[in-house]
Order: C-alpha cells, then structure tokens, then sequence
C-alpha cells in the first residue's frame, strides 16, 4: 500500500475507485475490532455507493491509502452493511470517548485515530489524537492536545455517562441534510439519540425532514418538549405538520403551543387540509413580492441560501399583504424569465399568463399531472377568494408518490412495481403516504 499511517478522521469523504479508475463510492467509516493485549485490528471500511447504500469493503480489498482516495481490487460484495457483534466504527462510535492515560496523568477525549500498516500485512489502530481537559475558565479555551499510543490509555466506561457526540457531529459537518440523516440512521440506535441530541437545532431539523417518518417520532419524542419545539420551529411547515400528525394528539398540541406562535399558526394550518389534497402537500413559504417589485429585487431574494431550490424557481406575485393568506393572488414570474430582462423592470409585467394556480382541495393527483404536463418546479394553491395560501413543489409531490421505504430502498424496482406506479399515475388512484390528521378545513 502506498501510505502506512492514515488519520480517520480525514478518510471520511475520500473517494474509492476500482482499479481501472471508475468512482465505486465514498468512505463513511472505518471498522475495527477489539483484541485482548494488541490495539484493534481494521477489518474494514464503510463505503457508500450509489443509491445511498452503506457496504463492507474487506481492508484485504484495499490496495492502495492516500492522496484523498482509496483504491481498491474493484470486487466488492455490494450487499448492504449490517455491523457485528464486536466491532466498532470509529467515526461513529470511537471518536468522542473518554480515555484515561495509564500514567495517571488525568483523562482527554479522542478527537482523531490514526491506523498504521503493519509489518505482516492489514491495518491496525496505532496512535490516538486527543483533547485533556482545559484548564482556563475563558469561554474560548481549550483543552492541550497530545498523540498517545494505544496502549497507554484505557477506555473510561463509567456507568449512565453519554459518549461525547461533538467530535462526530464536527467530522460530518459538510454532508449535506440527506446524507447527515442518512449517517444518523446507520448508526446504532443509542448513538443515534445520542448524536441527535447534540446537533444544532436547524442542522438537526435539515435532518429530520430527510428522515422516515417513525424515525423522526423516535428522534422528536427523545428530545424532550422545548427542545422538541426548536426543532420544529426550524422545519419546513409542511414538514413540520406531517411530522405532528405522526405524534399523538396531545403531545401535538403541546408542541404546537410550545413552537413559536407564527410557526406554529402555519402547522396548524396545514393540519386542517386532507394529505392528498393540494393544501396538504403545500408549503406555507414562498417568495412573495408586490407587482412594482423590479427584477433585481426578485433575484436579490432568491439568491438567498437558505431557500430551498424548488421555491426559489418562481416568485408569486400578490397584492397586500404579503403573508398568507394573502391579497389577490396575481401570478408567478419564473427566475429564467427575471434573467431575460432589466435589473428595473417591474415583475408585475412579467407574469405567467398561461400558469393557473389551483385550489386548497385540488387532489394530489391532479398537482401532480399539472407538474408534469407543464414541466413546472411548483404550482401557486389559493383559496376560494383567490388569495395565495402557498405552493406546492415538485419535491413535495415525489415525497408524496414514492413508498414509505423509499430512503431505504436499494433502487432495484422491478418492472411490476414500476407499471403499478405508471397505472396510479394515471387513473389517479394514488395511495396516501402520510398519516395527517384532518381538520375541519377543506378534504
């Protein structure tokens, strides 16, 4: 192999390719086992491959360390990861632990592990990074950092103590929402509450909304109320409510009164509508500007950030107020038509005449033929009064189609499954994937 020692923490991400120079996937961990008198023996890495999938890739595959790739023999058995009794992942489970030094120096926490070829072949855990505790009461003060060998610490396992998550939640401070929550969910159950529950507030709603809907009852109802409040608070509405119509009705409402008063008047909202109607697949938060807007003004806004792709595709004109539900609802303008035009041209001349929005009780199946006829990002939903009340994106509607496993799922459809979901398509006999509660508003 082309390097002897390597840094864990910085083979999180690296790229692995077979021989011929083909991507197989990115490395999400390192796994190793325990040995009574020696440092732990690497058995392997965590690979993920296209379709999200997490494999074993046998350290006896791996030819070659370094550079920000691995290079493997290419055979790869690509039967999804399952962990064994005995090991242990290192991103996942060692970083953050607690050691003691043998020499009753005190204690520090692992930050980093390194591996190291060994003289007869395979890889083993050489050298440990870590943190001891500091020693000034500034704020921004931190612990002294030192390289140990394995053997001169030992695991702290104090009984009831929580392994330290920050080490962990730094390494995959890059993945972007999907693959944090996929991350979250690959790990074992307690670690995953445990990881959870130290995230920030609006990384770990990203997260959630990215999630099956039973894990994200496990993750909420773990959090405790006002903790679980904040994070709501963070979710997309629609999001949000279908997460709460997952919980029982009166921890529900408590959140909801616990959730700041206009994000929660938004989740309320979207509770009264049917799940297989345009009001509940809708998002509450679209770009909305006044017909005198100009064309720089729109861009300037849909530049932002934070805005979700789908929503910043169109910005829906209105007349005041601007909030939903909203004065008259006048149309959309599309960000390619802003793009054809003056930074001064006003985006009340420049709307969709040909885009009708349709109604809060519109079904699921007919958004999602307007979409596809259309070739359309999103539809603006209004109200019997025509007041904008919000819209529905082309990724609320595909959260909506595919099956419940759908994040699990390992891409191989077979041709039945594909015609079933061709024939719902069609006659518009779509079945219902969430579980929110209606109300007493449309259905």
């Amino acid at each position: 192999m082309s390097a002897t020692r390597v840094f864990v923490a910085r083979l999180a991400g690296c790229t692995v390719f077979d021989p011929a120079g083909d991507r197989v996937g990115k490395v999400r961990d390192v796994l190793v086992v325990y040995r009574k008198n020696d440092p732990p023996l690497v058995v392997g890495l965590i690979v993920e491959i296209p379709g999200k999938r997490r494999v074993f890739v046998s350290i006896g595959r791996v030819t070659s360390i370094g550079s920000g790739q691995i290079i493997t023999t290419g055979l790869i058995n690509v039967r999804r990861f399952e962990q064994r009794g005995g090991e242990v992942r290192v991103i996942a489970e060692m970083l953050g632990r607690t050691v003691v030094f043998n020499d009753a120096s005190g204690e520090a926490t692992i930050e980093d592990v390194s591996i190291e070829e060994l003289p007869q072949g395979g890889w083993a855990i050489s050298q440990l990074f870590v943190r001891r505790p500091k020693t000034s009461l500034s704020l921004f003060a931190k612990g002294a950092t030192t390289f140990t060998d394995w053997g001169g610490v030992r695991e702290q396992t104090t009984e009831g103590q929580a392994q330290s998550a920050e080490q962990l939640i730094a390494t995959y401070s890059d993945l972007k929402p999907a693959d944090l929550a996929n991350t979250l969910l690959d790990l074992p159950p307690e670690r995953m509450h445990e990881v959870a529950g130290e995230l920030p507030d609006g990384r770990l709603a990203d997260a959630l909304e990215e999630m099956p809907e039973s894990e994200q009852v496990s993750i909420l109802t773990r959090l405790g109320d006002a903790r679980a409040a904040d994070v709501l608070d963070h979710m997309q509405p629609d999001d949000a409510a279908d997460l709460i119509a997952q919980l029982p009705e009166e921890l529900g409402e408590q959140l909801l009164d616990l959730m700041e008063p206009e994000e929660a008047d938004d989740v309320r909202f979207l509770l009264t509508y049917a799940p297989d109607t345009a009001g509940g697949l809708m998002t509450t938060e679209p770009i909305i500007v006044s017909a005198d807007a100009t064309v720089a003004e729109g861009l300037a806004l849909i530049r932002r950030h934070d805005l979700a792709p789908a929503l910043g595709a169109a910005i829906c004109v209105t007349l005041p107020p601007y909030e939903p539900p909203t004065g008259r609802f006048l149309g959309m303008v599309h960000f390619q038509r802003m793009l054809r035009y003056p930074p001064h041209e006003r985006l009340g001349t420049l709307l969709d005449q040909g885009l009708d929005p349709v109604t809060a009780d519109t079904s699921a199946a007919e958004v999602t033929r307007i979409l596809a006829s259309y070739d359309l990002v999103s539809v603006p939903v209004v109200d019997e009064n025509h007041r904008l009340v919000g819209v529905v994106t082309v990724d609320d509607v595909l959260d909506y189609l595919l099956p419940d496993d759908w994040r699990s799922h390992d891409g191989n459809d077979d041709v039945r499954r594909r015609a079933e979901a061709r024939t719902e398509l069609t006659t518009g006999s779509i079945p219902l994937h969430h579980g929110r509660r209606t109300g007493n508003g449309p259905s």
